[in-house]
């Protein structure tokens, strides 16, 4: 006898990530979106979890004096399945912050598919920027992945050239098209970087916390970000991420 599927368990928010000075006020929330599988029912690992928080500490230190919040979504399932995907789960969180926090810019962050779905859910009233990191996108028939959702979000993709399980080019398409849909696009390239962005990691680091505050706290963007914005395709898109990017910011 065929055994039944669990349920799947409700998304979750992570607890919130605090640094030491942090302003007890929340003016501003980061969500992150963990990478996963592309069809898999099985719940989360763990894993997944614990490698965002790296990333969810230095967002909080960078952030502590301007109120920002940073949680980290637990998925109900780690694959991108129909009736179950991530996407779902980013506009539940997004529901989530404005139901705890009330009325706060909300900036999604998420890597490889966690990336797709945070440029996905970034149609969100309380979303008012969207940085994906390796976003992991189909590469085949079918409709092209939605941008016009992005117009009046700030939008970054972070990608690295080496990258052998998220093809670099199908997030650089993507960011042709939703450039054409909202001016406020930009594109980084860290080159022989891999999907797990490891080899710049700091950098990479520096360049989300400088978009961060300047995304949900009207800070003024690092020079390279400006310029990004700025730029026309196809720089704007290509712009390299410098070594050593962030050494001069201080947070």
């Amino acid at each position: 006898m065929a055994q039944r599927a669990l349920p799947l368990p409700a998304a979750r928010l992570g607890r919130a990530v605090h640094t030491a000075g942090a302003t007890p006020e929340v003016s501003g929330v980061v969500l992150l979106l963990p990478d996963g599988e592309t069809d898999s029912r099985r719940r989360p690992s763990p894993l997944s979890y614990a490698a965002q928080l790296p990333l969810a500490r230095t967002l909080a230190g960078a952030g502590r004096e301007d109120g920002l919040a940073v949680h980290v979504v637990r998925y109900r399932s780690r694959g991108w399945n129909a009736g179950a995907d991530p996407v779902a789960d980013a506009e539940w969180a997004s529901d989530e912050v404005v139901r705890r926090y009330g009325d706060v810019p909300v900036c999604l962050v998420g890597h490889g598919m966690g990336g797709r779905a945070a440029l996905r859910g970034a149609g969100h009233t309380a979303v008012n920027s969207v940085l994906a990191m390796a976003p992991w996108l189909p590469d085949g028939p079918g409709e092209p992945e939605p941008v016009k959702h992005l117009a009046g979000r700030r939008v970054l993709i972070v990608h690295g050239t080496n990258d052998a399980r998220s093809n670099p080019e199908l997030s650089y398409r993507l960011a042709e098209r939703a450039k054409k849909a909202n001016r406020d696009t930009c594109r980084f390239e860290v080159h022989s970087d891999g999907h797990a962005l490891r080899q710049h990691r700091s950098e990479v680091m520096a360049l989300a916390a400088d978009f961060i505050r300047g995304s949900l706290f009207a800070r003024s963007y690092a020079r390279p970000v400006a310029d990004a914005f700025a730029a026309p395709p196809p720089l704007g898109l290509r712009m390299p991420l410098a070594a050593g990017f962030g050494r001069s910011l201080r947070y």
